[in-house]
């Protein structure tokens, strides 16, 4: 799926199913709260934490698809259009990093 498709599609849910959107400061928060959840599956999955009963039902796909539905209606609410701003971010990302990565010592073999 295409980013632009992928904005569509969560404009539409969001404006049929949802009814609307919650304001920004709401999804906002609710990101955050996301992102918290990504970081305990993660924390568990590979770092030392065990796995508390409410947390095995929940993977690390879901909470990151989670967090792009969220993400995604923030830039539909703030109009920014994410394929647009990926391109751009690449651009910035090779222009300022080209060399940057690879005469890093500790990222060496």
């Amino acid at each position: 799926m295409e980013l632009k498709e992928l904005q569509v599609k969560v404009d539409t849910w969001i404006t049929t199913t949802g009814v609307r959107y919650f304001n920004e400061l709401t999804n906002l928060g609710i990101l955050m709260e996301e992102v918290g959840e990504l970081s305990r599956i993660i924390v568990r999955t590979y770092g030392e934490q065990s796995f508390k009963d409410s947390d095995k039902e929940k993977n690390i796909a879901d909470e990151m698809a989670d967090i792009l539905w969220v993400l995604t209606a923030l830039a539909n609410q703030c109009n920014v259009d994410l394929e647009k701003a990926m391109e751009h971010n690449f651009e910035k990302k090779q222009a300022r990093d080209a060399k940057r990565h690879l005469e890093n010592k500790k990222l060496q073999p």
